[in-house]
């Protein structure tokens, strides 16, 4: 298995969902060559399912925010989310 899940861990969240794809394949690649009981085959698995759960605390962090953490996002410069340093 020449890709670790630190690679991976460079693409981003744009790319996550590229990266699963391709760990994937790369895991059912390693576990054709290697045998599906085998050490290489179980770690690529890990490293997709690593990724899944990556991607799945990013999609539950966006939906925790509440409406003024939204109405702010819209709208940066309105009084109700202007911070101040006193």
């Amino acid at each position: 298995m020449t890709t670790t899940l630190n690679s991976f861990e460079t693409a981003g969240a744009a790319n996550l969902e590229e990266a699963i794809t391709e760990a994937i394949t790369e895991a059912r690649t390693t576990c054709e060559l290697n045998g599906s009981d085998s050490a290489n085959c179980a770690v690529a698995w890990d490293i997709v399912e690593e990724l899944q759960a990556e991607k799945a605390d990013q999609q539950q962090a966006k939906a925790k925010k509440n409406s003024l953490e939204n109405y702010c996002d819209r709208h940066p410069a309105s009084v109700e989310c202007l911070i101040y340093d006193v």
